[in-house]
């Protein structure tokens, strides 16, 4: 499936996206790699998308922690930063990242490129890039075909 781009203007326009890629996901659940520059986004996606789900915690970045997980939605989200493990580090969490892939939960993965190539195979991939006129565009892409119904429901 071709690539599809949002030009977020404002986070007024970032939370409407993350409103309706909750509503697209909320009932089966999906795997998500972030893509981007520190700064560009990614965990703000994510805390927006996770307060449309219905999460009561504050959502903060994982990038101490790695993992930060919550339960208080109707469907449970888990949030990975793979940024500050090397090599090593991502061996011993391989095989979370593929039980975090299965079943009716939403995983959002930071920083995905640091993953050695040991994500799910169908995942929706979200580049994230910062303008000079402080807009964002949010680049989404399926693969594999379980949720290609994603991407078209954010094109309507």
């Amino acid at each position: 499936m071709e690539n599809f781009v949002i030009k977020c203007k404002t986070l007024n326009d970032t939370k409407k996206l993350a409103e309706k890629f909750a509503n697209l996901v909320k009932d089966k659940g999906c795997f998500v790699n972030l893509y981007g520059e520190i700064g560009a986004g990614k965990t703000a996606l994510v805390r927006l998308t996770a307060e449309a789900l219905g999460v009561k915690e504050k959502v903060t970045s994982p990038s101490f922690v790695i993992l930060n997980e919550y339960h208080s939605a109707s469907i449970p989200v888990y949030h990975f930063d793979l940024y500050r493990l090397e090599n090593v580090g991502i061996s011993t969490i391989t095989e979370e990242l593929r039980e975090y892939s299965e079943g009716k939960k939403i995983t959002f993965v930071e920083w995905a490129e640091f993953s050695q190539g040991e994500l799910p195979f169908e995942r929706i991939e979200i580049n994230v890039t910062y303008n000079d006129d402080d807009s964002r565009n949010y680049e989404f892409r399926s693969i594999g075909n379980f949720n290609n119904y994603v991407i078209e429901g954010l094109k309507s």
